[in-house]
């Protein structure tokens, strides 16, 4: 006789099972919306959340550290906040509610809700796989969100900042964006909470380059000490694109960001920047996959950590380099601050090479601040919290000065930057 083990559910897969049950005749979708949407849920109800026995999860045992997760509330509701960037045009999402007002020339948008009522966004709410969990929560309960094109040729003088406000409760949220050929923009994802209940967040944007297209995308997250913020960007990039991705976490309890993409066009180019900040018992988890598929592709990746008190950083990097993809150019590097005798942080590069002629790379460090540096600084009466924030923030300046030519951007994460030392350093 063969028997199916019936795996028993936690707490936080029934909240997240019950939440689809209670919405069920209330969610957007066509008829193919909501056939993948019963397909999405009963598949996280019959396999469960990933543990440390699924390879790509191996460091982020969701099942264990996702204890519990708060009801959706629909009355929740959020206020717009200040733009990170004074004159950037603002898309608001607040607890799930699109706001598409004041669109620059050349950009068209419209509410997530309506390609999901209308049946557009079934092909898109598809799993990258059996451990795509963000894929699966947020397929399967998702609201709202903004579906963006920016036309070709388009040159945006301003960011475009796709504000993602939540106050408590649950948030599932989309962003389908495309950028024509040509096109130059600026693009800061914004996640943030106002509230001190704790939140449940989950978001996937699938942005896609035309040729020569060349965009600025950040990822700034700063969701509250008790939110749960699982965040996933999926790029594909065409022929001569360039991507420059910019991602900070600056907040959350349990954070994982997953960045998936394909160089598919030749000349194509990705450029990842990554600060972590993280600090108390938090768990922040960057998952990162990158394929090169066709010659003469580039991609250069830095990461850097900064870990305090008893919290968890992880970073998986995963760059395959394809049979036909000769010519690829791609360096990884993963370098922590571990501030704390109770930090942990566990790194894991890798490169899957098919090709014969290429120039790749990978490495990884960890370190304490450098106590030469550190003496010199209280040599000069500089007070030793004060120093060591010094250095931290040292540390991870090199990265944002990247993005000098837009000086207004600098200064504000910088601020944020700042602002996140000044509680833990």
């Amino acid at each position: 006789m063969n028997m199916q083990q019936v795996i028993k559910m936690t707490a936080a897969e029934t909240a997240l099972v019950d939440a689809y049950t209670a919405q069920l005749g209330d969610l957007p979708g066509d008829g193919a919306v909501l056939s993948l949407r019963d397909t999405l849920v009963h598949d996280l109800k019959t396999a469960g959340l990933p543990t440390r026995r699924v390879e790509s999860w191996h460091y982020t045992d969701l099942r264990t550290l996702l204890r519990s997760v708060p009801a959706a509330d629909p009355s929740a509701f959020s206020d717009r906040v200040e733009a990170l960037v004074t004159g950037s045009s603002v898309l608001s999402v607040r607890n799930g509610e699109a706001d598409v007002k004041g669109l620059p020339d050349g950009i068209t948008a419209r509410s997530y809700t309506e390609s999901l009522i209308d049946g557009s966004a079934a092909a898109g709410l598809s799993v990258l796989g059996s451990d795509d969990a963000i894929g699966r929560i947020n397929g399967g309960l998702v609201r709202g969100g903004l579906e963006i094109a920016v036309a070709e040729g388009v040159e945006l003088e301003v960011p475009l900042e796709l504000q993602v406000v939540q106050s408590h409760g649950q948030a599932h949220t989309r962003f389908p964006v495309s950028f024509g050929a040509g096109a130059k923009a600026t693009v800061i994802e914004r996640h943030l909470s106002t509230d001190a209940e704790p939140s449940f967040v989950s978001s996937v944007s699938d942005v896609m380059l035309a040729e020569g297209a060349d965009v600025i995308w950040i990822i700034l997250q700063q969701q509250g000490t008790a939110d749960t913020h699982l965040g996933q960007i999926r790029f594909d990039l065409g022929k001569d694109a360039k991507l420059h991705l910019f991602v900070i976490n600056a907040g959350g309890k349990l954070v994982r960001q997953e960045i998936h993409g394909r160089a598919s066009g030749e000349g194509s180019d990705l450029t990842l920047r990554a600060i972590n900040l993280l600090g108390g018992d938090s768990h922040t988890d960057v998952t990162f996959t990158l394929s090169h598929d066709v010659p003469h592709t580039t991609s250069s990746e830095i990461i850097r950590n900064v870990v305090f008190d008893r919290a968890k950083g992880v970073f998986q990097g995963k760059i395959l380099v394809a049979k036909d993809a000769q010519k690829t150019d791609a360096k990884m590097a993963c370098n922590t601050l571990l501030l704390s005798d109770d930090a942990d942080l566990s790194a894991k590069p890798e490169l899957e090479i098919f090709a014969d002629d290429v120039q790749c790379g990978h490495g990884a460090t960890v370190a304490d601040i450098d106590h030469t540096q550190l003496f010199y600084l209280l040599s000069r009466g500089i007070p030793e919290n004060k120093a060591r924030a010094m250095l931290v923030k040292a540390f991870v300046a090199e990265i944002v000065e990247e993005l000098e030519d837009d000086e207004a951007l600098v200064e504000a994460l910088e601020g944020v930057i700042a602002a996140w030392l000044e509680k833990h350093a």
